[in-house]
């Protein structure tokens, strides 16, 4: 499949919000426990920005789930939006 770096965006932003609501945390809460601006959390989850690899292994991390998991729901989301 070709996706667009925006559909991308949009799909890890709605996989973060929906992971972060599951772990119960704040923007704030998850920034902190992943070591990145509260802002940048917001801006991912907005579709706004693309999270990196590293940032992606730090915020599973910090929502314990695996790096993997992650990715694989981001690709479920693209699968559904297309």
């Amino acid at each position: 499949m070709d996706f667009q770096a925006e559909d991308v965006a949009s799909a890890a932003g709605k996989v973060l919000r929906q992971l972060r609501k599951e772990a119960d945390l704040t923007q704030e809460k998850l920034s902190f426990k992943a070591a990145i601006q509260r802002n940048y959390v917001s801006e991912i989850e907005l579709g706004q920005k693309q999270p990196s690899l590293h940032t992606i292994f730090k915020v599973a991390h910090a929502l314990d789930v695996t790096p993997q998991y992650f990715v694989e729901l981001i690709q479920d989301e693209l699968r559904r939006a297309k």
